[in-house]
């Protein structure tokens, strides 16, 4: 008995050494943002301000989120991967999306050495992903095949909508396919089906390209939405150039929205920022966005709709404008995983360009503190 336990032992040690049990892992992570006290003036009809917790209930950075992401190796390069994430808002415990429980990731793909990632699901933009590297001074300044970032409730994070689909900044339904490869150059290519009898309704598909240089990276994307039978088209391109404790970004984006019998809407935004990494636990960040809009129709709240995924009423005419977003902030970091934080910003509205959260006010100032941590 004892040489035959001794025989299997062997054997199974043999297969481990040899590679033919599958090497797999699941990871519980996530990410809490809680910002308290916030301040933002205009905060309704009358013009008065509003002390709280969070704007809206929202933190300020990085939605807090819960998650779970697993890895197999299969062998010859290839590991099949998924990711479930879920967020939440920690001012009152509830879901950010009701009745959605996975509302940041629900995928499932395969990664290979030679070939690249391919995810299938609920998931990033790949527009979005590669507009991260200048569209925000809070993202990696590299690209890469991992999901991007962006703020999450204040008055810059509006330019994502430039890189969205026709179900926001995620994919539902989608597929997307990114590679980098050796000399620096990223590829990717995304599409959302929208399960549709007519196929292409409430499709999308995108194609981005980039360059990590060292202390300088370039991308940019084109986009194609077509959302209840409207086509929205997006181009966008930028980069970052890091010297020393300093990292400048600056990005374009242009879109054209479908609007019936009304004609065509022409966006045209940029943002410029900068981060200061000064040796020891603080860091900076500056930025200046502008989003000009061209015979844009507003919605059925008589504000510009976000783009891609504004529905607009065909009766409210046709208005020009532009809204100017200046953003600040200043990090003090704990440790690697949490950090406290100072932050605001000051919005400017003109012309024809309006938005809900002014009830009817041409500017609006927020200001907040916070606390981020990891696990």
């Amino acid at each position: 008995m004892k040489k035959k336990y001794l025989a299997l032992a062997a054997t199974a040690g043999a297969f481990a050494a040899t590679g033919a049990y599958a090497q797999s892992s699941v990871q519980l992570y996530g990410l809490i943002d809680l910002s308290v006290p916030t301040y933002q003036s205009h905060a309704n009809a009358n013009g008065d301000h509003v002390i709280g917790m969070g704007i809206g209930g929202e933190p300020w950075f990085s939605g807090s989120r819960w998650g779970l992401k697993g890895a197999e190796d299969i062998g010859a390069g290839s590991k099949v991967i998924f990711r479930l994430e879920s967020e939440y808002r920690v001012s009152d415990g509830q879901f950010e999306d009701p009745g959605q429980i996975f509302d940041r990731d629900a995928w499932v793909g395969i990664q290979n050495d030679t070939f690249g990632k391919i995810t299938a699901g609920f998931q990033n933009t790949i527009a979005r992903d590669a507009s991260t590297i200048y569209g925000d001074p809070y993202g990696t300044a590299n690209l890469t095949t991992e999901e991007g970032g962006w703020t999450n409730a204040n008055n810059f994070k509006q330019m994502i909508f430039y890189a969205a689909s026709a179900t926001g900044t995620r994919y539902n339904n989608g597929v997307a396919w990114k590679k980098l490869f050796d000399n620096g150059i990223f590829a990717s290519a995304g599409y959302a089906f929208g399960n549709s009898t007519s196929f292409g309704s409430n499709a999308n598909y995108q194609a981005a390209l980039g360059y990590n240089g060292g202390p300088f990276n370039l991308s940019g994307f084109y986009s194609h939405v077509n959302r209840v039978g409207f086509t929205n088209q997006s181009f966008s391109v930028g980069g970052n150039y890091t010297f020393g404790i300093l990292r400048a970004n600056a990005g374009y984006f242009r879109y054209l929205g479908n609007q019936g019998a009304l004609g065509q809407r022409q966006d045209n935004a940029f943002t410029v920022s900068l981060k200061v990494s000064p040796k020891g636990p603080f860091d900076y960040e500056l930025g200046y966005q502008q989003m000009r809009v061209k015979n844009a129709a507003y919605n059925s709240d008589g504000d510009i709709p976000n783009a891609n995924i504004g529905a607009f009423d065909p009766t409210s005419g046709l208005h020009n404008g532009y809204k100017e977003t200046l953003y600040w902030s200043a990090f003090y970091h704990l440790s690697k995983r949490t950090e406290v934080y100072l932050a605001g910003d000051y919005m400017r509205l003109h012309g024809g360009y309006t938005v809900g959260s002014t009830f009817g006010a041409t500017n609006q100032l927020e200001l907040t503190s916070g606390v981020r941590t990891r696990f």
